[in-house]
């Protein structure tokens, strides 16, 4: 299995509990892929840079992940499909 970071922008109309759900959810899908969440950090209510989806900011979320590699790609996919999501950022560690 590879180490991954997830950085996840989620929809600022969501209030705190909901976020926490979005979270709780994504570590379960990710658990589900046969993965490991390693930390998450709630960064918090953050400035975008410019309007997605004519949001002007957005809930951070960073999760450290590991996950095996033929597992990426469904996983990717999987956040797309997300409608609480607005943006999210891939990366191997």
């Amino acid at each position: 299995m590879k180490n991954y970071e997830l950085l996840t922008v989620f929809k600022p109309n969501l209030d705190a509990e909901e976020v926490d759900k979005a979270v709780e959810a994504l570590s379960k899908n990710i658990s589900d892929f046969g993965g490991k969440v390693e930390s998450t950090d709630k960064t918090g209510r953050k400035k975008l840079a410019y309007d997605i989806q004519n949001f002007r900011d957005g809930f951070f979320v960073t999760t450290v992940l590991s996950l095996p590699e033929e597992k990426v790609a469904e996983l990717r996919r999987q956040l797309k499909l997300n409608d609480n999501i607005l943006r999210t950022m891939f990366l191997a560690a």
